[in-house]
């Protein structure tokens, strides 16, 4: 079976959970940006969470079914059309061969995720059928999908119709949005008016936000203690000998606008890192539109892991619901 892409949306591309492994030679995980969502996405047709679906960016796609199929669409709230009539999101579609599969215009979140039973079958390239756009990299042909794609589409395995993950499990970002960040190696960089004020001010997402990071603007700048730059660091207070980030990293460039690293950024650099964004909230981000009001709350070790403890039995829930 085959799906026909008649119109790609603003940015669509297959996305299962990433190919982690190959960071250390510069290659991102990459993988959807709301994890969690692909992952009940999937859940909802019978697939391996693990299965590619796809990720598409503020506008959807419309696409044609060459044969039946069951679908469910997770995320952002825009609503989904088969044949212009408007179905629930967050539950197991039926589609039938010839029907359309189109959306309405973005209400809220910034993306959505297509799960198709047997999931999209491109090849896999280091072990992930993920799209990294710029080194054209798995996915369809290393790119974003174009009008006339055909996507070939796996085995299904029984799954039935008209399953839903129950409102309560369905995590948004709030408003403002909340991410829990834990200090990082360079804090001892910034004054103690800084400390305070990148946690007590409220950010924006600026229009530079996509797979590779978010850039905020709106607090504080950031001013640094004064130092004799090292040997291999720039003339800027904000650069550092080059080191490696992390995922979830937030660099501050000059130190007026942070940018949260993410799934499709590089693995290191010559700028430093106020802190990380701890991994339970790192679906949060990709739900951000921009001039979004965001806040960075401080939190410990003990919490982050605490946090990320909290994200897996929210999973787990997601998982007994659907089964």
């Amino acid at each position: 079976m085959t799906v026909k892409v008649l119109n790609p949306g603003l940015s669509t591309t297959v996305q299962d959970l990433g190919r982690p492994g190959y960071f250390h030679l510069g290659i991102p995980i990459g993988g959807a940006m709301d994890n969690l969502a692909l992952r009940a996405a999937n859940l909802l047709v019978g697939n391996d969470e693990s299965a590619a679906g796809l990720e598409a960016v503020f506008i959807g796609p419309e696409l044609e079914f060459t044969a039946e199929a069951l679908i469910a669409i997770t995320g952002a709230d825009m609503p989904i059309k088969i044949d212009g009539q408007e179905q629930p999101s967050w539950t197991a579609l039926r589609v039938k061969a010839g029907q359309v599969l189109s959306f309405d215009f973005l209400k809220a979140g910034a993306r959505i995720y297509i799960a198709i039973a047997g999931g999209i079958d491109v090849p896999q390239v280091l072990g992930s059928r993920s799209t990294y756009p710029i080194g054209a990299l798995g996915g369809f042909n290393g790119r974003p999908l174009a009008k006339g794609d055909a996507l070939p589409v796996g085995k299904a395995s029984s799954a039935r119709e008209g399953r839903s993950v129950p409102e309560p499990l369905r995590r948004r970002p709030g408003m403002p949005a909340e991410l829990r960040v834990l200090p990082g190696l360079y804090w001892h960089r910034i004054v103690e008016d800084s400390h305070r004020s990148f946690f007590e001010d409220t950010w924006k997402v600026a229009p530079e936000a996509d797979r590779m990071g978010y850039r905020f603007r709106g607090g504080s700048p950031l001013e640094f203690v004064e130092r004799q730059q090292p040997f291999g660091a720039g003339s800027d207070p904000s650069n550092i000998v080059d080191s490696c980030y992390p995922y979830g990293s937030i660099q501050v460039p000059g130190g007026t606008e942070p940018i949260i690293l993410h799934r499709d950024a590089v693995s290191g650099g010559g700028y430093f890192m106020v802190g990380t964004v701890v991994s339970a909230d790192m679906d949060l981000i990709g739900q951000l539109q921009p001039n979004t009001p965001t806040r960075f709350v401080r939190i410990d070790m003990a919490a982050a892991l605490q946090a990320r403890a909290d994200r897996a039995a929210l999973l787990n829930r997601v998982r007994e619901a659907l089964h």
